[in-house]
């Protein structure tokens, strides 16, 4: 399951560089799938095929925010999501709408990281 951050976020800003996939953005901050990654080319759910620097739409104007199809929350980095134990009002929290198992957070691992 990734991590979603909620909007008790107070934008401190603690989380982010604790992303071993840099999937922690700013919010209004442009993303992309190569940050962070070895990701060259990422093929889309629709079929299409997009360059890994091309930026992406930020998923949040308001507070920061991570990227679900990059969080792997921290499988094969560190024991627990990294995000969450630095997080001073414990706003990254697992989401809902993303439940992976750790078999799938660490083939993600893998292909972020072309491993």
């Amino acid at each position: 399951m990734a991590i979603i951050i909620t909007e008790e976020c107070i934008n401190c800003g603690a989380c982010e560089p604790e992303c071993p996939n840099t999937a922690i953005y700013e919010g209004g901050v442009e993303w992309t799938w190569a940050g962070g990654t070895k990701l060259v080319d990422v093929e889309l759910e629709d079929g299409s095929v997009i360059g890994g620097k091309d930026p992406m739409t930020p998923i949040s104007d308001e507070f920061y925010y991570i990227v679900s199809d990059k969080c792997t929350e921290c499988m094969g980095f560190h024991e627990e999501p990294q995000c969450a134990a630095v997080c001073p009002v414990d706003c990254c929290v697992p989401d809902p709408d993303h439940e992976e198992d750790e078999e799938t957070l660490y083939a993600k691992k893998a292909w972020l990281h072309a491993e």
